[in-house]
Formats: structure tokens, C-alpha cells, sequence
């Protein structure tokens, strides 16, 4: 790869200098006029600069390639191996309980919630984490959680009925805002409403959706204005945290955790907005974090007796991962599945999807 880099540049130099890669680009090949600058007046070349130019010329995109890359080979596949302990031969992570300001718990040491899924490379080095002989991994995922609890704690009647008929939620919302039957929605349209649904639940304005849907100004803004036309519920819920965090300086998720939140009432817009996207996403992501946590607890009491056939490895946001032995896969996939959906009732069916596997690539 650097070596077509260097032919499509024309000359041979360091690809990770920004100031080097931005005098190949704007000044050497001059994909663009008039490119922006930094404040120390170098070109700009991070990743939102970059892969707006991707058309621009064929060797955008090979540095993007390059740069994912370099950051796979650098982040994980030198660093993990000197991570491994010499007595277990295992990596052994730390996990952090008051780190996160939603609540989640936070991984050290190596960071091992930020091994990366969606990428083919991504999940070949989620492949080298394998189970023990006899054992096999088991992962078990809240599906769409938050969007759950959004539907809970809105009683909105259009989401909740969704959820309620098995209906893919990004689907059934691209069906609304656009005002087509379900069976007609594209893949572009479900992509939009998927950005917006989270969107709205992330406190986003109609510019963060606009860059997070790949759509422009205007069209994320009707596009706000129809999904709470046709989410009325989530409207009323978004604006009673917002009133609740003004009057009280705090968000709280539904088991009562308090997050203070001291700018809500900044006189500085910057400052206020920032608090009030807090005030909207934390009782919802604030909630999915207590959940999981007392789903642990219960599944730690009906397993810890049993730790010679099953022990849970890690929490990665809403996913429990666990080595079994084979054995004994169906039997505890099962039970913990229970445990996960009951363990608080809400308006909609809480759904947990099972994955197991001999590595943890295999997962999902």
C-alpha cells in the first residue's frame, strides 16, 4: 500500500506527517484549491477532511486504508501480545465502575471494549481470542436496548407498537418519516432513520444528524421535525428531561442514579447545549448501564457456584461475553438469556440474541 501511495504520489515521503502529506496532496497532485488550513497554518488532513476527498483522487482512499491499518497493527496486533501474562497466558483486563459518566463500566489495560467488529481486519484480530480446550466462547447482546427503553419511558404509542410487533424499528421509522408502506423502505432510507433514531436519543441537533445521516442541513431538518411528528412521545420525553435537568441541575436514570449536570443553565449557548444533549441521552443510556449491571449481579449469583464450567470474560457495552464449557452451552445460554429478559418489565419486549463460538470472531 505505501508503495502505490508513493507511485501515485510521485515521490517517496513520510505518510503519517500531516505537514508532509498535506504539501502531496494540495500542493504536489492539487486535488483541491483554496484547502483549509490549521492554526499553525499547515493543511488540514484528519480523517473528516480526508474522506470527503475520497473522489478527489484514487490515493485518498489508500491513505485512509493505510492509516486503519497502521492504527490495527499499532493499537493491537504489536501491543497485545506484550500484554500477555507470562504465568496464565491470558490478557487480563482492568475494568473500571466510576470512570464513565453514563454508568458503563470502562476497560484498561488493555481497552478490551474497543477491539474493533466491523471491519473483515477488525474481527480477524478478534479471531486470535480463543477459549480454553473443552470450552467455547458465549456472547449474549440486549438488542437495541436503548431504543427500548425510549419506547418504555416515552409511552409513545407508534414506537411501542412496533417494538410490540417485531417490527425492525429503523425500518418501521423510515416507513413513517417518509410516509411509505414498511415493504418499500430502502436501504438508504432505513440508514437515515437509524442515524436519527440514535440521534435523537444522543440530545443531536439537525447539523450532528446531518453529518452522522450523510444528508444536508435542510432535509435533516424536516427530517427532525417528521420523526416527532410521528414519535409525539419521545418529543414530550426529550423536553421533560430537559425541564427536569434545568429545575433539578442532575439527569436520572429510572433506577435513580443521579448524574449532576452544573452548566444547565450556562448563560455560554456552547455550554448549555452540551448539558442539555447530556440531560437527553443519560436517563436512557444511564438506564441501559444499570440494567446490564443488575442482570450481572443476578447472573453472577446463579453462576459463581458453578465457575469449573462457566465464567463471564468481559462486558462490552450491552454484551456479555462468557467461556462455557461445551457441554454445558445450550444449558447456560439459556438460563442467562432469562435472567437478562426479566430482569426489569418494560412496555416492550426486552430481546437478547445468543452467539457462541470457538474464538470471539466467530461471535455474531
Amino acid at each position: 500500500m505505501e508503495k502505490e501511495i508513493f507511485e501515485l504520489a510521485g515521490k517517496e515521503f513520510n505518510i503519517t506527517s500531516p505537514k508532509q502529506l498535506g504539501e502531496v496532496l494540495f500542493e504536489d497532485l492539487q486535488i483541491i484549491k483554496n484547502a483549509k488550513l490549521t492554526k499553525t497554518k499547515q493543511y488540514q488532513t484528519g480523517e473528516c477532511v480526508l474522506s470527503k476527498l475520497v473522489d478527489k483522487h484514487p490515493i485518498v482512499r489508500l491513505i485512509l486504508e493505510y492509516r486503519s491499518l497502521t492504527k490495527l497493527k499499532s493499537t493491537y496486533i504489536d501491543a497485545l501480545p506484550l500484554l500477555v501474562n507470562p504465568k496464565t497466558k491470558k490478557i487480563h483486563t482492568t475494568f473500571n465502575q466510576t470512570v464513565t459518566s453514563t454508568g458503563r463500566l470502562s476497560s484498561v489495560n488493555p481497552n478490551l471494549q474497543n477491539i474493533p467488529a466491523r471491519t473483515e481486519e477488525g474481527r480477524k484480530i478478534r479471531e486470535a481470542f480463543v477459549a480454553e480446550k473443552g470450552f467455547k466462547l458465549l456472547g449474549l447482546d440486549y438488542s437495541q436496548i436503548e431504543l427500548r427503553l425510549a419506547a418504555h419511558m416515552s409511552q409513545d404509542k407508534n414506537m411501542i407498537k412496533a417494538f410490540n410487533d417485531g417490527e425492525d424499528i429503523h425500518a418501521a421509522t423510515a416507513a413513517k418519516i417518509n410516509d411509505i408502506p414498511l415493504e418499500k423502505v430502502s436501504k438508504q432510507q432505513r440508514r437515515e432513520a437509524k442515524a436519527t433514531n440514535f440521534g435523537i436519543l444522543y440530545g443531536q441537533g439537525t447539523h450532528g444528524l446531518s453529518q452522522a445521516a450523510g444528508i444536508n442541513f435542510f432535509n435533516a431538518k424536516e427530517f427532525i421535525k417528521k420523526y416527532f411528528a410521528s414519535y409525539p412521545g419521545i418529543k414530550k420525553m426529550v423536553d421533560h428531561f430537559l425541564k427536569e435537568a434545568e429545575k433539578n441541575n442532575y439527569a436520572i436514570t429510572l433506577f435513580g442514579r443521579k448524574r449532576p449536570l452544573p452548566d444547565i443553565n450556562s448563560s455560554l449557548p456552547m455550554v448549555k447545549k452540551a448539558a442539555e444533549r447530556m440531560a437527553t441521552n443519560t436517563p436512557i443510556q444511564g438506564t441501559a448501564a444499570d440494567l446490564i449491571k443488575l442482570a450481572m449481579i443476578k447472573i453472577g449469583d446463579l453462576i459463581e457456584p458453578k465457575s469449573d464450567e462457566i465464567h463471564l470474560l468481559l462486558q462490552v457495552h450491552d454484551e456479555l461475553i462468557f467461556e462455557v464449557k461445551e457441554e454445558k452451552l445450550d444449558y447456560y445460554a439459556k438460563k442467562i438469556k432469562k435472567v437478562m429478559e426479566e430482569i426489569m418489565k418494560l412496555k416492550v419486549p426486552i430481546v437478547v440474541d445468543i452467539s457462541w463460538g470457538k474464538n470471539w470472531g466467530e461471535l455474531k
